[in-house]
């Protein structure tokens, strides 16, 4: 049986934060009591995961940071 490709992945890593209102602020206004969302991707992120599903062996370095 042949193994499956090892694929190593350089890239970027995120988490998406992403709030829902019921309308856009207008220019001054805030606007509160959204609903908040966490979505987790990135190129490198999305890459490594989609190579994984066809079956092969990822591996994924991104850097990390305070930002």
């Amino acid at each position: 049986m042949k193994s499956p490709p090892r694929i190593r992945v350089i890239g970027s890593i995120n988490l998406d934060i992403v709030a829902r209102v019921h309308a856009l602020p207008r220019p001054g206004e805030t606007v509160s009591g959204g609903v908040l969302a966490h979505y987790p991707g990135g190129k490198g992120a999305n890459q490594a995961l989609a190579a994984r599903k066809l079956g092969a062996e990822v591996s994924m370095f991104g850097c990390v940071g305070k930002d």
